[in-house]
């Protein structure tokens, strides 16, 4: 036989007899799951191995740190009694939103080459909306700014948010008087009229469940106690009275009447000296010519 002919024989027989190292291979037909909340959550997993039969299967999730879920074939207290594992797939039953996130399967099989493979499932448990927390205040001045107030911090996907007032739709876009944020589910008012008076409440909706909507509040519009004339006299008058007493004040400085002698606070009170004596008085009956004249 050509030498040729035999070398390749040899090596295909050798090829056919070595084994063929094929690692462990795991997928998730499904990577990404949605349920609503409290019901059933199915996260697939499937692998394969080539020689070992039992492999070690373990379920993990990802959040601040990593917890398990499934480890040494049985669950850990948190999914205990409220989930089962067929094959590699894991269900949760009642999800619930604390149980939204990463999960990771994991299958160790050591008899392979390549021993260890893992697929990623991300989970969303959608909420449908809760009753919001809202925030109307019962009076309001004429004029004045408000701001009204509504939150559901629970909702997944997060709420979007429409005001009533007197059981009628007040519109997203701005008014005049008002504006409606629909995703913060804020309701403004620039300056507040006698006809803004009424009942307001606030709806949240997404698209899970039934909108939800707070018990109606009434809004009160009232004047001030005093009205725009006597505000108006009243500072007036104080200004006046401001002005009088810093003119006086001026005054007062100017004739000095209102310095301080800073040497008086420094120097001690010295009282000024004695006056001279007076000459004394001559009498005249002891007076005596000494020398006579004449004209």
């Amino acid at each position: 036989m050509n030498p040729i002919r035999m070398l390749a024989l040899l090596l295909l027989v050798t090829l056919l007899h070595s084994p063929v190292s094929v690692s462990v291979t795991v997928s998730s037909s499904k990577p990404k799951v949605e349920v609503h909340e409290h019901t059933d959550a199915t996260l697939a997993c499937e692998f394969r191995t080539e020689k070992d039969q039992n492999p070690r299967i373990e379920w993990k999730k990802k959040g601040k740190g990593v917890t398990f879920v499934f480890f040494d074939h049985k669950f850990t207290d948190s999914y205990a009694g409220r989930a089962n594992m067929e094959g590699a797939t894991l269900t949760i039953h009642a999800a619930t939103q604390k149980d939204s996130g990463e999960y990771r399967c994991e299958v160790t099989a050591s008899e392979d080459q390549v021993n260890l493979g893992e697929a990623t499932v991300i989970l969303d448990v959608l909420v449908p909306p809760h009753v919001p927390s809202c925030e109307v205040p019962s009076s309001v001045f004429v004029g004045s700014g408000l701001e009204l107030l509504c939150k559901d911090t629970l909702s997944v996907p997060p709420a979007t948010y429409r005001w009533y007032k007197d059981n009628k739709a007040l519109a997203a876009a701005a008014e005049p008087q008002y504006s409606v944020d629909t995703n913060k589910g804020t309701l403004m008012f620039k300056s507040v009229s006698k006809t803004d008076a009424g009942m307001y409440r606030c709806e949240s909706s997404n698209s899970v469940g039934a909108p939800k909507s707070c018990v109606a509040q009434q809004l009160n519009v009232i004047e001030y106690p005093l009205n725009r004339t006597i505000l108006i006299a009243g500072a007036a008058g104080f200004l006046t009275l401001v002005l009088f007493c810093c003119i006086c004040v001026c005054v007062c400085r100017r004739r000095g009447g209102c310095r301080e002698d800073k040497n008086t606070k420094s120097k001690s009170y010295n009282p000024p000296p004695p006056a001279p004596p007076p000459p004394p008085i001559r009498n005249i009956k002891h007076y005596k010519q000494t020398h006579s004249f004449m004209i």
